[in-house]
């Protein structure tokens, strides 16, 4: 009989994480990876909550192109929506994602002075 020692499983004690938190964490980051989506991030990180016409106009973007990235972040859990009559609004989803959002832009802001 073998005794294999047991090897620490990755994870939140050694600071790596486990194969599958990586792969959704990669693909939150593919989603920030495309421009347009990334735009309307940093447009609903300075509203309390956009409606697609409004995203739209202030990114001189289509509405359906909008639609369908908004429709991408809803599903994954980054920006959450509120129907008010014919209007839908969108906004991040938590606090988590806006700390996100913030840090990048710092981050540029030092690569751009760096």
């Amino acid at each position: 009989m073998t005794v294999q020692s047991a090897a620490p499983k990755p994870g939140p004690t050694t600071g790596v994480p486990s194969v599958e938190d990586a792969r959704r964490l990669a693909q939150m980051f593919q989603l920030f990876a495309d421009a347009t989506r990334a735009r309307i991030l940093y447009a609903l990180l300075g509203s309390d909550e956009l409606c697609v016409n409004d995203i739209a106009a202030a990114l001189d973007v289509a509405e359906t192109s909008v639609s369908h990235a908004l429709r991408l972040l809803r599903i994954a859990g980054v920006v959450k929506n509120r129907r008010e009559g014919r209007l839908v609004y969108y906004s991040l989803d938590d606090g988590h994602i806006r700390m996100l959002l913030s840090t990048s832009i710092d981050h540029l802001a030092h690569l751009s002075r760096g």
